[in-house]
């Protein structure tokens, strides 16, 4: 008698650790033949890929929730630190045009 929870396994359904299952997911594309499971194989690996790499980035946002919860404990304007990081991304020149923008519809507007 086959214990249909432990003995079948369905070839969609994860098992072990992601590297792993594209290791011999990649072996087993070795012994089969036809395009269309080398193709299915791919496919698998590539999910489980982006999978594992989900996984990472959601992993560094709990992060940096953390980052900004410690910096809030200690004082820090949050909001401010944000702000200071989104522009760090933008290089000097895109930095000046938006200000300068910001800075004309602030004057247009008669905010300053």
């Amino acid at each position: 008698m086959i214990d249909d929870e432990n003995d079948a396994h369905d070839p969609w359904t994860p098992r072990g650790s992601a590297r792993s299952r594209a290791g011999a997911q990649l072996a087993a594309d070795d012994e089969a033949s036809g395009p269309q499971t080398v193709a299915a194989g791919q496919l698998r690996a590539l999910i489980e890929r982006i999978e594992r790499v989900t996984e990472e980035i959601e992993a560094h946002q709990d992060d940096r929730k953390e980052i900004y919860a410690e910096a809030k404990a200690h004082g820090f304007d949050t909001k401010a630190i944000r702000t200071i990081v989104r522009l760090r991304k933008k290089d000097a020149s895109e930095r000046q045009e938006e200000e300068a923008v910001l800075d004309l519809y602030k004057a247009a507007l008669g905010m300053e």
